[in-house]
């Protein structure tokens, strides 16, 4: 009664979301609101950044460099690529900042907030050291923080600069690692960001020790709802969007965040799950390494069996780009499925207009994390009754 449902089969959704459109002359457009967070190539292998490419752009939405510089196989495939700038600074390249559809300024990630990353010598061949002007087969250890600038004042002459090397028409993000993201998300949007990617510790990477995995950083949920209140007591919420990751799985994930404030997520290790990764097929090989299948996480190492975590040439060349980028893309797909149907059954024709009213929880502690009422009460934990 309170929630009038609507008729999948008949009444439409919209799933489309505008990101950057705050300063940018040239937005990005996507027609769904997932997008593929930053994976490096020298992490993943070619073969997996074309497939990724492949994927987003058939579904309609954008893909991401991480560190180490742009590839051609993923340029090539990605009708929309985000650049990301990083502390390392590994391959950067003015003229791939022009080539970009939209620049990624990191400042965090959410499995390592504060911390730099690790890419063991073993995955760094020698494509992956002329693109990171370092040695071949010796560890590289990436910064953790930006050489050239040390705060928010600071952070706004540096995107003053990007805008002004790609002629004020790219969007840019910057991205922080949920730790502290009522702070960070404001001065993100006051130092002059379009966009701001809020990345919660369920994120996952295969870049850092286990005390910054296991004890470092807050989950997504009170992630998305600090960096809302940071926009809201600015007035910039959806002015200035907001991107959240950080464990993202299903269409619930993706619908939970958008009734949150968010205006779209990003996805990354079930991205990787989606291209082939842990395929039952390759059983055999995974208890080799001493796991299986379902549990296989030492992307790391470089033995992927699938192919897509790796730099060794003959397990690269068993991922088909084609065939794991249409599996992505039925992925994303069913993903956007699942949060349409939330939306029509929350009487909504656009997935962006749940709302926190849409929502209740199920724990104390996910009612005090998400700011909404325990079931079957309006007590929210911390706000009275």
């Amino acid at each position: 009664m309170s929630r009038y449902p609507l008729e999948g089969y008949r009444e439409t959704c919209n799933t489309e979301v505008t990101l950057g459109d705050r300063f940018a002359s040239k937005p990005i457009h996507l027609k769904i609101p997932i997008t593929i967070a930053g994976m490096s190539f020298g992490s993943l292998s070619g073969q997996a950044k074309e497939a990724l490419g492949r994927g987003a752009s058939a579904v309609g939405t954008s893909t991401t460099t991480g560190d180490g510089g742009m590839t051609e196989e993923e340029r090539g495939h990605s009708t929309q690529l985000v650049y990301q700038l990083l502390p390392s600074r590994y391959g950067m390249n003015p003229d791939h900042l022009r080539r970009a559809d939209a620049i990624e300024v990191v400042v965090g990630q959410g499995a390592k907030p504060g911390g730099g990353g690790m890419l063991l010598g073993q995955k760094i061949n020698e494509r992956v050291a002329e693109m990171r002007t370092l040695p071949a087969g010796v560890d590289q250890r990436s910064a953790c923080r930006h050489p050239d600038w040390t705060g928010p004042d600071d952070l706004e002459i540096k995107i003053e600069e990007l805008r002004e090397i790609t002629d004020w028409e790219k969007p840019i993000f910057v991205k922080v690692g949920a730790a502290r993201p009522y702070y960070d998300t404001a001065l993100a949007a006051k130092s002059g960001a379009d966009v701001v990617v809020v990345d919660g510790m369920q994120g996952g990477t295969a870049a850092t020790q286990e005390v910054f995995i296991e004890h470092v950083g807050i989950p997504t949920l009170p992630a998305v709802r600090e960096a809302v209140r940071a926009l809201t007591e600015l007035g910039l919420h959806r002015k200035v969007q907001l991107v959240v990751s950080g464990g993202i799985r299903n269409g619930a994930d993706v619908a939970k965040a958008l009734a949150l404030g968010a205006d779209a997520v990003s996805i990354g290790t079930a991205a990787l799950i989606a291209l082939g990764d842990n395929d039952p097929a390759l059983e055999k090989e995974y208890k080799k390494l001493g796991t299986t299948a379902g549990a296989y996480d030492d992307w790391h190492e470089g033995l992927d069996p699938a192919g897509i975590t790796t730099q060794v040439p003959k397990l690269a060349k068993r991922l088909d780009p084609e065939k794991a980028g249409r599996r992505l893309a039925n992925y994303l797909t069913v993903m956007t499925m699942e949060a349409q149907t939330l939306a029509r059954a929350n009487g909504k024709s656009d997935v962006r207009n749940l709302e926190p009213e849409d929502l209740a929880a199920l724990t104390v502690e996910a009612a005090a994390m998400a700011g909404v009422p325990l079931a079957g009460t309006r007590w929210i934990p911390g706000q009275g009754y």
